[in-house]
């Protein structure tokens, strides 16, 4: 299938990061929110990034320039699906918010568009599953930050077509990224890992087995991690990756189950950079 035209619904930080990557690969894209402020916001960081890539000299201008000339926004989610071929939801990690996206996109869009969830955990059967088109339904499962992360976890549903796979394939190879097609399960295959990695590493806090400086240290030294599972929990979100732990422990048992200290912080507001404060402070910018 030939791709010119994505929309990315949700113009959070992994929409945001979806809509760069998905200019940058030379396709025309639609970032889509019902908030106006969440577009600006979206757009000027989407700006900062096209000069600040030019500016280290990893971009050439007359690129980066085309490529944010590719970007428009909308706020309706009828008028900016209804000329895509490939939709990409990237809003927060709710099975029913998710679910009542797909009927109303599988409503707005032509019956040949692809219908892709960054979702990180939750199915994509249950979400193709109030469409027409449960072949062209799929997971698309990006990295933050997106256009950084090399990854990209393209998931296969129930009833997902081959076609559908390889269009994802296509399109995340033009954005830079290497493709890995993972079948359905809780979490897929990353944020599975991720998941108990952070889990555990939190259990150890709690039971003072070391300081979270020196966890973090230890994994990035001595297993080679880029990030200590602190770091990367703060960036993804603890509030995110509680609720990924909560669907996980419903669906694959006891290994899963959150410690209790993460609960805490989640309780206390403390959610990672977003929030100032998580495992970790962060002045403010």
């Amino acid at each position: 299938m030939t791709v010119h035209t994505i929309t990315v619904l949700g113009a959070g930080i992994m929409g945001r990061g979806i809509a760069y990557a998905s200019a940058w690969g030379g396709f025309r894209t639609v970032l889509q929110d019902t908030s106006q402020e969440a577009l600006d916001r979206a757009t000027s960081e989407i700006t900062a990034l096209f000069e600040k890539g030019v500016a280290t000299g990893k971009l050439v201008e007359a690129d980066a320039v085309a490529a944010r000339k590719r970007i428009s926004t909308a706020r309706a989610l009828e008028e900016s699906a209804r000329e895509a071929d490939l939709v990409v939801e990237a809003v927060p990690e709710s099975i029913e918010l998710k679910v009542q996206i797909f009927a109303a996109l599988d409503r707005a869009t032509r019956p040949g568009a692809v219908l892709a969830s960054n979702t990180s955990s939750l199915s994509i059967t249950e979400m193709a599953a109030v469409t027409r088109r449960p072949q062209h339904v799929l997971g698309m499962h990006f990295f933050n930050p997106v256009h950084r992360m090399k990854l990209l976890e393209v998931v296969r549903g129930l009833e997902t077509g081959d076609d559908a796979i390889a269009t994802a394939l296509m399109v995340g190879e033009k954005m830079g990224k290497e493709g890995v097609v993972v079948r359905e399960s809780p979490g897929f295959v990353t944020s599975r890992i991720n998941a108990m990695i952070g889990n555990e590493a939190f259990y150890m806090l709690q039971e003072g087995v070391a300081s979270a400086r020196d966890i973090d240290k230890a994994l990035k030294l001595g297993l080679n991690h880029p990030m200590g599972p602190f770091e990367l929990v703060d960036l993804v979100g603890l509030d995110t990756r509680l609720s990924i732990l909560r669907f996980l422990h419903r669906t694959l048992g006891e290994k899963f189950r959150p410690c209790p200290l993460m609960e805490q912080y989640v309780a206390a507001g403390r959610l990672g950079r977003k929030s100032g404060r998580g495992v970790y402070e962060y002045p403010a910018s």
